[in-house]
């Protein structure tokens, strides 16, 4: 295999010449460590990570985690914020006593918080007063504390931290946090989630919503526009996933055509019809491919990916992941000479853009809203095709590969030098 070279994540600034931090301004403006808030769902998680991974701090950051209670009653109170929900929560609770306990048990299987059930104890709860009193108490021994979150649950412990330690932090949150951005140092989003300003957008609105769909007012200087989602797939780790998958996937047939299949969404709807589809065109391709490996996202439906397995599960030149461990994806990632992926995912997409190889794309005609912007700048950008199931596999194409998250990083590192500090990996 010839690994397609990435752009190397930006380095951090360092001294000229070498010269010690202390000569350079001192350790008040030395980042020499970071806070990832999460969220308990590995897409957004992902994109915190593969931040800190850009700016080389992936040995010196602290994973806390926003929870929510899950199961029961708790499926209802999701659209509130964290705080709120956790207060009706246990209000719930104490009203309804026994009998929610014996709910709660019957319903074992499920999760009590949203990645309570991963094997991450280690991992923090996220707390407002501890985050800032860890970020007070440091600071002269060990600089500003960069704190880094994505997802709608991490917006209220973000903005409280940096309301309550502006001087000790500096604080990113990705994706929009749909209002009062100026809570924030920066904020990182893809461009799409700015279709309800432009004529499309504002075509499909009835006037009198228009005051109600955020975002109401155009980026400023602090907001960072993406493509699409932040991610951990650079050079270095194609690399490394391409020696440990070496074994398995280096003696298959070329061409290896990988296929990620997600599942409908609230702007990417589609059904059984369209995984139908999705199978005849591979059929088609068949020939020109050497290999297939399939594989189904957690939010495939049981019925889309029963649709796959009877109609490609016996071919031989086909494999279908089980979903146990390991999790080829980076494998996937490092070794294909071709995807198909499903339209409903920014981050599947996201990922195989980055790595300069053919994408081609099925559904997108049936997205709607942000999502027909997104698949709209993929194209122009010459990042991904429709597919049709009369490609010729063994053809190649290629592109520049998509390189937001480094992009992100180098303009964190701007942002933070206009405040006289640095990062320090």
């Amino acid at each position: 295999m010839k690994p397609i070279r990435l752009p190397e994540p930006p380095s951090s600034p360092r001294g000229i010449g070498g010269v010690p931090d202390i000569f350079e301004g001192g350790v008040h403006g030395v980042i020499r460590r970071a806070v990832v808030i999460g969220n308990g769902f590995p897409a957004s998680e992902n994109q915190s990570i593969g931040l800190i991974q850009a700016l080389g701090l992936s040995d010196k950051h602290t994973l806390y985690r926003v929870t929510r209670p899950r199961g029961g009653v708790n499926e209802w109170l999701h659209w509130l914020p964290v705080s709120l929900h956790k207060t009706v929560y246990y209000i719930i609770s104490q009203i309804c006593g026994i009998l929610l306990r014996r709910r709660t048990r019957k319903l074992g299987t499920l999760p009590m918080e949203n990645g309570g059930n991963v094997g991450l104890s280690s991992i923090l709860e996220a707390d407002v007063k501890s985050i800032v009193r860890m970020a007070r108490e440091t600071f002269e021994k060990d600089g500003p504390l960069l704190v880094i979150a994505s997802g709608r649950d991490t917006i209220s412990i973000t903005s409280s931290i940096k309301r309550l330690a502006s001087d000790n932090v500096f604080v990113v949150q990705i994706q929009h946090p749909r209002s009062r951005l100026d809570r924030f140092d920066m904020v990182i989003t893809p461009k799409h989630d700015y279709y309800s300003l432009t004529p499309q957008g504002k075509e499909q609105v009835p006037r009198f919503l228009q005051k109600w769909i955020t975002p109401q007012e155009p980026p400023d200087k602090h907001v960072v526009l993406t493509v699409g989602a932040l991610h951990q797939v650079d050079f270095a780790a194609l690399r490394a996933a391409a020696a440990t998958w070496h074994e398995e996937f280096a003696p298959l047939p070329k061409p290896l055509l990988v296929v990620n299949i997600g599942g409908p969404t609230r702007y990417c709807r589609y059904g059984a019809d369209l995984v139908k589809q999705l199978t005849a065109s591979l059929h088609n391709v068949l020939g020109s491919c050497g290999s297939i490996r399939i594989s189904f996202s957690r939010r495939t439906p049981e019925k889309h990916s029963k649709i796959v397995v009877k109609e490609l599960g016996l071919d031989p030149k086909v494999h279908i992941w089980n979903g146990e461990e390991p999790n080829p994806h980076m494998g996937h990632l490092a070794w294909a000479d071709v995807f198909v992926i499903t339209a409903d995912s920014v981050s599947m997409l996201s990922e195989a853009c980055s790595t300069g190889k053919p994408v081609y794309v099925v559904g997108a005609e049936r997205c709607t809203w942000k999502f027909t912007e997104f698949h709209k700048t993929l194209r122009e950008r010459g990042l991904t095709r429709p597919f049709t199931g009369l490609e010729d596999m063994s053809e190649s194409w290629s592109y520049p590969p998509l390189n937001d998250t480094a992009v992100a990083a180098s303009r964190v590192n701007e942002a933070l030098a206009e405040k006289g500090w640095k990062i320090k990996a």
